[in-house]
């Protein structure tokens, strides 16, 4: 009797805890509200079957518990209730799947009028580089990285003279303007994540992976690294600046160019 009410005070408790609960998600700042609203329909469902096991173990302790002159009934195999069990999980199973597909295909399919925006991660550091006025980012390797060129753009590339290069400083963006976060990492796994944002994305060693949004909220926003990536993991912060288009080009138009980040370290080598 006592198993049955402790289960379920389990059940009250986690419901009551969820619905009263101080801590949510932090208000949103895209267009991601698909993200938001499949992973609630993910925790309903997860939380009615969950509500449901309990419910029924606190039932079957109660009802079956032992008692004097009951002998209990051997049953190795229930069709029937083996059918309402298949065919119960795979519609729990395909609800969950079905609004997450739904999702990715819209997270990885890129709009054509967004702006690309590359970022590196590098221990403990994020740096950042936009297409220059030809609109196109240069060539990059990591055989190229250097003090001088950390992100190991090819200087080679004429598409990579212009680039805007942004290390040691805060990303900004447009509001309102779809853009697309390729993604690379100098070192090991990282992962830039802003959670106003919603999405983010592993950043592989020798690859470049991508995703994209619209940011809807101006503000200054914390980045945060959500792959454990070394022991100053925690220190590696960052902001992006959202803000509308006239603020946006003022900022642009101060940042250097990697032609320009290059022009010292070539005097000085000349020298």
């Amino acid at each position: 009797m006592g198993i049955a009410v402790v289960l379920a005070l389990i059940v009250i408790g986690s419901v009551v805890f969820h619905f009263l609960s101080p801590w949510w998600w932090t208000p949103i700042a895209s267009n991601w509200g698909y993200i938001d609203d499949t992973i609630i329909i993910t925790f309903w469902i997860t939380g009615v079957v969950f509500a449901a096991v309990v419910l029924f173990m606190a039932y079957c302790v109660l009802r079956f518990r032992h008692r004097e002159g009951h002998r209990a009934a051997y049953e190795p195999e229930n069709k029937r209730l083996e059918w309402w069990l298949a065919i119960g999980t795979g519609v729990g199973v395909a609800a969950m799947l079905a609004p997450g597909l739904v999702v990715w295909h819209q997270f990885i399919t890129v709009p054509k009028d967004a702006t690309m925006v590359e970022v590196v991660g590098q221990q403990w550091q994020w740096a950042y580089r936009l297409p220059g006025a030809d609109g196109r980012l240069g060539a990059s390797d990591i055989a190229h990285v250097t003090p001088e060129n950390p992100l190991g753009i090819d200087p080679k590339d004429p598409h990579g003279q212009d680039d805007v290069v942004i290390q040691g400083d805060n990303l900004h963006l447009q509001l309102g303007k779809p853009v697309k976060m390729l993604l690379r990492a100098v070192d090991v796994l990282h992962n830039f994540y802003v959670p106003e944002f919603r999405a983010k994305m592993d950043m592989i060693p020798g690859s470049v992976t991508y995703y994209w949004f619209t940011p809807t909220l101006a503000g200054t926003f914390d980045v945060l690294c959500a792959e454990l990536c070394g022991t100053g993991h925690t220190f590696m912060r960052g902001n992006v600046v959202v803000e509308p288009d006239g603020s946006y080009q003022a900022w642009l138009q101060q940042q250097k160019t990697f032609a320009q980040l290059q022009a010292p370290v070539r005097t000085q080598a000349k020298n």
